[in-house]
């Protein structure tokens, strides 16, 4: 079924040649930061030190999302193949899949294939009889929703704490080992096999002009259907919702997971692109959209968020650590009082919200505070 056609074309046009076709068609970062990935790998590829390092993120722990664990299961060689791809562009010759524990399907069906990749001369010394030498390396994390940010995820490879670095340097200079590292998680990667079977500039044209390509939507909650959806960016939140078959007593949708945002029912019309829900004041995400009708006792839910948080900060800096302890403690004292009696407690919480935002070293921190957030102020959740 087209198997390896990308990466004979990628041997055919020379690793140069491939960046450029990645940029061209315009791919960012799938996993939430939307970085352009072209440029991240023309960064790692024009690095002077070696060697060269390729690192694929499926430490998928974002509450609500499962996209990378079905792409895994259903096609772990074109993971193999992509990862293969990435690695001959930036001239890396080895390959880390940090895979998230809790996967062992997925484990066990990437092994097969990484297994069967070498036996057929698709992994090894010598790829494709290319005489380009590259193979992969399975490490699997052990249930830390922190390793999911790159840093730490290096620093869990190496065998220290999964602790976030300060940036700088970017790991396209200093990532792991100290070598020039690119990190891109699993459907970033995968998108690379349609931009060079069909070309950019076709890859491009599906989608908007700023986020080209299509993407996938983990839906889960009180829809009829939940499960993964393949739309082209631009599509909005109401269509999705349609296909998934939403309830017609809908409260919320939570957009991005944990880290994300709440959005009401009157703003279906969101276009989901990583531009149109930064303009409705919320976020894409990972392509989280969990949908919660009436019944969800919303207190009980943003409080559930708040323990998530506490219990995954790896408080290695002070405003995550104390931050997400004072959230929690606020959301549980709020959690059956409303209006006057809650105020002073809502003011504490945008306070400590605020000083984690700016001063968290890590996404974890910066973001812990969003969904709080977007409940009190779009969904008036203690009114």
């Amino acid at each position: 079924h087209g198997g390896y056609t990308a990466l004979r074309r990628a041997f055919a046009l020379g690793p140069a040649a491939v960046i450029r076709e990645v940029t061209d068609a315009g791919l960012v970062g799938r996993g939430g930061a939307a970085f352009p990935t072209g440029r991240k790998w023309q960064a790692t590829a024009a690095q002077p030190d070696h060697p060269h390092y390729l690192v694929c993120n499926a430490d998928e722990s974002e509450p609500g999302t499962f996209k990378d664990r079905v792409l895994m299961e259903g096609d772990p060689y074109a993971l193999v193949e992509a990862m293969t791809i990435a690695a001959y562009a930036t001239g890396a010759h080895q390959g880390h899949l940090y895979l998230r524990g809790e996967y062992p399907r997925a484990l066990a069906r990437l092994t097969h294939a990484i297994e069967q990749a070498r036996t057929r001369g698709l992994l090894g010394d010598d790829v494709l009889g290319q005489g380009y030498a590259f193979d992969i390396e399975i490490r699997r994390g052990a249930g830390a929703y922190i390793c999911g940010e790159e840093t730490a995820l290096f620093n869990s490879i190496e065998g220290h704490r999964g602790e976030p670095r300060s940036k700088p340097p970017f790991p396209v200079e200093k990532g792991l080992f100290g070598k020039p590292t690119v990190e891109n998680n699993v459907e970033t990667l995968v998108n690379v096999l349609p931009i060079l079977t069909m070309g950019a500039e076709a890859y491009a044209a599906i989608g908007t002009p700023t986020s080209t390509g299509p993407k996938l939507f983990c839906v889960s909650g009180t829809v009829a259907r939940p499960g993964v959806y393949e739309l082209p960016f631009g599509a909005t939140l109401g269509e999705l919702l349609t296909l998934a078959g939403v309830r017609d007593n809908l409260r919320a949708v939570l957009l991005g997971g944990a880290a994300g945002g709440f959005v009401r029912p009157d703003e279906l019309d969101i276009p989901l692109t990583f531009e149109g829900t930064h303009e409705a004041g919320t976020t894409l995400g990972s392509g989280v959209v969990m949908a919660f009708d009436d019944t969800a006792p919303l207190p009980r839910l943003l409080l559930r968020i708040a323990e998530f948080f506490r219990d995954e900060s790896c408080g290695q800096c002070v405003p995550c650590r104390v931050g997400t302890v004072r959230q929690e403690e606020a959301l549980h004292r709020i959690a059956d009082r409303t209006g006057a009696a809650a105020a002073d407690d809502i003011a504490l919480l945008r306070e400590v919200g605020r000083a984690m935002r700016d001063a968290s070293i890590c996404g974890l921190g910066q973001t812990a505070w969003n969904a709080v957030e977007s409940a009190i102020d779009r969904l008036g959740a203690y009114e």
